[in-house]
């Protein structure tokens, strides 16, 4: 029987699943929709899809490095009691070297990958993975980094993958200076990497906000330029790896430690767990005691 568009709608209305999971259904139950559905509830895609309106904020970082190449990568759940859980740190890990074989750049199209050795999507592997755990789980975002045989990787994770951070130092192989640049960046999380790397439009403004403060303080124009430079120097330690004190030698500044050791940064990845996305507040007494309900 032929699958239509209007067959494949009405069972992603039943049953929330995605469209190509949809359509499978109803290609492998020759367009039965009840049997359909059904094979989509034994695939724990029904119940993934209907979990997909919760909010997933909780979770972990990962980073993986294999030879010259290396992602870093923020899996999510609902809860952060999932997120301790083993299998699934083992499942950010499966994902995470998978992610490292095939050369995608974006988080749909990784959805779409088959895992090797598990001979399911990226997307299947999560969904059975939330019909299993019974939590929300979704790949939020990764980078794949490269770097030369001159390079060193620097790999970090705060409170076992709250915050992970992935850094690249060239001109030297030590990898404990690379996670040295790795540690600070977690711990401070600066914006660039060197003024350089600083937008025109966002100095000139912060250069006009600094003019103004200065005015407003009543100092003489004459040396108001002198003293925004000064304070334009301090916007810059703030926001600039480079130019910002070395967390374990604050006599230092990080690229001056970086250059004394043969190298530079060259990249950095900080991904810190729900940044940016809204947090479930549900009272914790109440979360232990729908679980024991179910």
């Amino acid at each position: 029987m032929a699958v239509t568009a209007q067959m494949v709608k009405e069972l992603r209305e039943k049953t929330g699943a995605g469209m190509m999971d949809c359509k499978k259904a109803l290609t492998e139950t020759n367009g039965d929709m009840e049997k359909a559905i059904d094979f989509l509830r034994e695939k724990g895609i029904a119940k993934a899809a209907k979990k997909a309106d919760r909010i997933a904020a909780e979770g972990l970082t990962s980073v993986i490095v294999d030879g010259n190449k290396a992602v870093i990568l923020e899996v999510n759940s609902e809860t952060d009691f999932v997120a301790k859980n083993e299998n699934f740190i083992s499942l950010i890990d499966v994902i995470g070297k998978h992610l490292l074989s095939v050369n995608v750049a974006t988080v749909e199209e990784a959805l779409e990958t088959k895992i090797e050795g598990e001979g399911v999507t990226v997307n299947e592997y999560l969904n059975n993975a939330i019909a299993k755990i019974g939590e929300k789980i979704s790949l939020r975002r990764f980078q794949v980094v490269e770097k030369d045989d001159n390079a060193a990787f620097g790999s970090y994770l705060h409170m076992g993958g709250r915050i992970g951070v992935l850094s690249v130092v060239e001109g030297t192989t030590d990898e404990a200076v690379a996670k040295d640049v790795a540690m600070h960046v977690a711990a401070v999380n600066p914006r660039y990497i060197s003024r350089d790397a600083v937008g025109e439009e966002e100095v000139a403004h912060e250069r006009e906000v600094l003019t103004q403060q200065a005015l407003n303080e009543g100092k003489p124009e004459q040396i108001v330029a002198k003293m925004v430079e000064g304070r334009l120097g301090k916007f810059f330690e703030e926001i600039c790896l480079n130019d910002q004190s070395f967390i374990k030698d604050p006599d230092q500044k990080v690229g001056k430690f970086v250059a004394a050791k043969g190298g530079t940064v060259k990249a950095f990845v900080r991904y810190e767990v729900g940044e940016g996305m809204e947090k479930r507040e549900d009272n914790f007494a109440e979360e232990v005691m729908s679980q024991v309900k179910k």
